[in-house]
């Protein structure tokens, strides 16, 4: 996939912390009850940390009680890119950032309560928040 914003791993590095590298560029996932965005309850938009692009708006944000923020709808059909993720012995569905392909977590059919049935269970620091003014 070619992506708006392509960098090398060194450009990277340089403009996100060790933490953010780890997670948006390589995959990682943070423990579980720790993001600073988790309890975010301001209405406003999450955007990619990486590159800037909105991703979801506070609107579609709900409690999964999973211990990462959890959507139900990103903000268009052209924000996320949806992957085949296999590793961990799984089958699973990776979310990246369309703009830039970082990776910002996983999607689960598992939310009946939401309009969408959908979870998106984000990494709080591959993201961003904006309130609304």
């Amino acid at each position: 996939m070619t992506y708006e914003v392509q960098k090398s791993d060194d450009a990277w590095r340089e403009e996100l912390s060790s933490e953010e590298f780890a997670v948006l560029r390589e995959a990682a996932t943070e423990r579980p009850w720790t993001g600073e965005l988790l309890d975010e309850n301001r209405e406003g938009v999450y955007k990619c940390k990486a590159c800037g692009q909105e991703l979801f708006r506070s609107t579609t944000k709900f409690d999964s009680h999973c211990g990462w923020p959890s959507f139900y709808d990103p903000t268009g059909s052209d924000a996320v890119e949806l992957i085949e993720d296999r590793s961990l012995g799984m089958v699973r569905t990776e979310v990246r950032c369309s703009n830039c392909g970082s990776h910002l977590g996983h999607l689960f059919d598992d939310a009946p309560q939401t309009p969408t049935g959908d979870r998106y269970c984000m990494n709080s620091i591959s993201l961003s928040f904006e309130a609304a003014e």
